[in-house]
């Protein structure tokens, strides 16, 4: 079986192009979707042979929050059709990526032990751009196991200001 991957590719580039008019509309539905299939009960459950298109599709759009529009939909079916909704994280990851390429921006994961409101975020997110060189789309993910700080992950680059990274740094400086 082709790497996941390679089967997403040709999906995210024909939805990059299709969207080019209101990329940050379609980056909104399509990361809604890919959330949604990556459920590994909605996987089995499309997966069964007695579980037709338009039972995933009305299952999908029944639990997606925001009302997909005709392109939306269009897409949708097309991958449910193909057999191609276990690749559609991959798609969505690599939408996203075409997008950041073409804006010049990244995704950055921060990664903290509470909750971050909207000016908190846009202070570290200003931060992280100076330090990164680059525009940056934050997401806050919680994590209560690094006690306190922040862990930001920005494609393969991670900055780790975490309670529980100076904590395993002590550590290691104290058993060596």
């Amino acid at each position: 079986m082709a790497e996941l991957a390679t089967i997403a590719r040709p999906y995210a580039e024909a939805l990059f192009k299709a969207s080019a008019t209101d990329l940050s509309t379609a980056a909104g539905w399509v990361d809604e979707l890919g959330v949604i299939a990556g459920n590994a009960q909605l996987l089995q459950f499309s997966d069964s042979p007695k579980v037709t298109v338009d039972q995933v599709f009305d299952l999908i759009a029944s639990v997606a929050k925001t009302t997909l529009p005709e392109q939306g939909k269009n897409f949708l079916r097309t991958v449910i059709e193909n057999g191609r909704l276990n690749a559609l994280p991959e798609i969505v990851r690599q939408f996203r990526a075409l997008k950041n390429a073409q804006s010049g921006s990244s995704d950055a994961v921060v990664y903290s032990a509470f909750p971050i409101d909207g000016s908190a975020l846009a202070e570290v997110a200003v931060m992280l751009e100076k330090r990164f060189g680059r525009k940056l789309n934050p997401s806050v993910v919680l994590q209560p196991e690094l006690i306190g700080g922040i862990r930001v992950v920005v494609g393969d680059e991670v900055l780790d200001t975490s309670v529980k990274a100076r904590l395993e740094q002590m550590k290691v400086a104290l058993t060596a």
